[in-house]
């Protein structure tokens, strides 16, 4: 069954703790109640994390290069973004409907991970962040939820260029 804490589903948890050091700087621009980055973000108040900005504005004041994993696990459709907005009462606009709204922070993503560096993202596709962004897929991990629900798609990436 599908879990809104997608970081406790028991394979993702696993998958994360595989590549996860104590050394690490790592980074969760979408922590809901998680606490496995050294930094978080959510934008809803009622989680304790470090920050509570939209996360491309998160993502932005992070040093380049700096980072050694992300953990990105965003809205997986424009509904769900839409339903994050408006349940906090923010507008809901074409640029948190449109496609650029992933897109921008990917960008981000790649400017913060270092030379190396990794992601796990998580979605209902495997793009990950992506060749386009230096990025190259280590591992795919495939979590079917069962009956009519979206399998969760789980993509390791390094970044190599």
């Amino acid at each position: 069954m599908p879990n809104k804490n997608t970081f406790n589903i028991k394979p993702i948890n696993e998958l994360i703790h595989r590549y996860l050091k104590e050394d690490m700087l790592v980074v969760d621009p979408f922590a809901n109640a998680n606490k496995l980055a050294t930094i978080t973000n959510d934008l809803d108040p009622q989680y304790d994390t470090d920050y509570h900005l939209d996360a491309l504005d998160f993502l932005k004041q992070i040093k380049d290069n700096s980072v050694d994993l992300v953990l990105y696990d965003p809205p997986y459709s424009q509904r769900q973004v839409s339903e994050s907005y408006r349940k906090l009462d923010m507008s809901v606009n074409m640029e948190t409907t449109q496609n650029s709204y992933w897109t921008k922070q990917k960008r981000e993503i790649a400017r913060i991970v270092k030379q190396d560096g990794y992601v796990i993202s998580c979605a209902w596709n495997s793009g990950g962040i992506g060749k386009k962004y230096g990025f190259e897929i280590q591992e795919i991990l495939l979590v079917a939820h069962g009956s009519w629900h979206n399998d969760t798609i789980t993509t390791f990436e390094r970044k190599v260029k």
